[in-house]
């Protein structure tokens, strides 16, 4: 699978010298609010995570990028499809921004083209992203995007410590 590039941006697939620039979002309490890990507190847990990622990403079944300022290299983010089912040729999204760069579109541009990858290089036919209800920013963003809310699945995900309900979004290849 490819890097990727929009007008702004460069989704580059993860890789392990970029721990630090990671661990700089993962490590902020307000961008792992919603996220099912607790913020990082060292740059090894980003190298563990990017470990993790890298395996399923060897067995297809998982690809993580990193959010990259096109002019500048600068990580911005990661995103990515945390399930890879080409049996029934969907996936799950998932995406994190620091929080400078939140509200000027960059989630917005990185998930159209994640999407559109998805769709007419992949050959997918559903889109799944499940967020917490409470998740205004990322409802928005998805509402934008054209997904589709298909209900709520309760107590679905136990997210440091405790259950949490998650909001089903949904866009097909027919949309």
């Amino acid at each position: 699978m490819n890097d990727l590039t929009t007008e702004r941006l460069t989704l580059k697939k993860i890789q392990e010298n970029d721990a630090a620039g990671l661990f700089a979002v993962w490590s902020d309490p307000d961008v792992t609010r919603f996220m099912n890990i607790p913020a990082f507190t060292g740059e090894d847990q980003a190298k563990e995570m990017i470990t993790i990622l890298a395996a399923l990403a060897k067995e297809n079944k998982a690809l993580r990028y990193t959010i990259r300022m096109k002019d500048s290299g600068q990580i911005i983010g990661s995103c990515g499809y945390n399930v890879l089912d080409f049996d029934n040729q969907r996936t799950e999204l998932g995406y994190e921004l620091a929080k400078g760069h939140w509200g000027n579109g960059y989630a917005s541009e990185a998930i159209r083209e994640l999407s559109r990858y998805a769709f007419t290089e992949l050959g997918l036919h559903r889109i799944e992203a499940k967020v917490e209800p409470e998740n205004d920013n990322s409802i928005r963003l998805l509402q934008k995007l054209g997904f589709t809310f298909e209900g709520t699945l309760r107590d679905a995900e136990k997210a440091k410590g405790r259950f949490v309900d998650l909001a089903m979004y949904a866009k097909l290849s027919s949309d």
